[in-house]
């Protein structure tokens, strides 16, 4: 597949072993993502900290936190990085409920589509490098503001 691999790396979070291993494996298999997984909420964080990430997937129940309050550590520690959660269908509503509280990007059921899963991967990815660009583009409008001015500044002075 075309991926772009420019985006940074897809971090998931799971306690189960065999979810992680079936997104990896799948995500390994059909694009060119950086994919890196853990069982540990807190070895995520600490990764996410220190690296540059596309977007995080998180599990919704997880023993040591549970995926939101993960997320919303991952929200104030990489605000622009879309979170998506995987809950079971016993958790849909809470996970609903959880989009406004910690700006998830999505949520997926499990079990999951794979072409959903992908097609979600995208578009977050996709938002992301958008976000990106509007910041470059406000950095650019503000220094050219800046500029300016400067230069009004300076042809006030000049007719002063």
């Amino acid at each position: 597949m075309n991926d772009q691999n420019d985006s940074g790396t897809i971090v998931i979070v799971d306690d189960e072993e065999m979810v992680l291993t079936s997104i990896t494996s799948f995500l390994t298999l059909e694009t060119s993502y950086s994919v890196r997984s853990f069982l540990s909420t807190e070895e995520a964080l600490e990764f996410i900290a220190n690296n540059e990430i596309g977007l995080v997937i998180s599990d919704y129940l997880m023993p040591q936190m549970d995926g939101i309050s993960f997320l919303a550590k991952v929200r104030d520690i990489k605000p622009q990085v879309p979170r998506i959660i995987l809950t079971g269908y016993a958790d849909k509503e809470n996970a609903i409920k959880a989009i406004n509280e910690v700006g998830l990007f999505q949520y997926i059921e499990k079990p999951w589509d794979n072409d959903n899963l992908l097609l979600v991967l995208r578009n977050g990815l996709e938002k992301q490098r958008l976000l990106k660009q509007l910041d470059e583009k406000i950095i650019e409008i503000n220094r050219a503001y800046a500029d300016l001015q400067g230069l009004q500044k300076e042809i006030v002075k000049t007719f002063v």
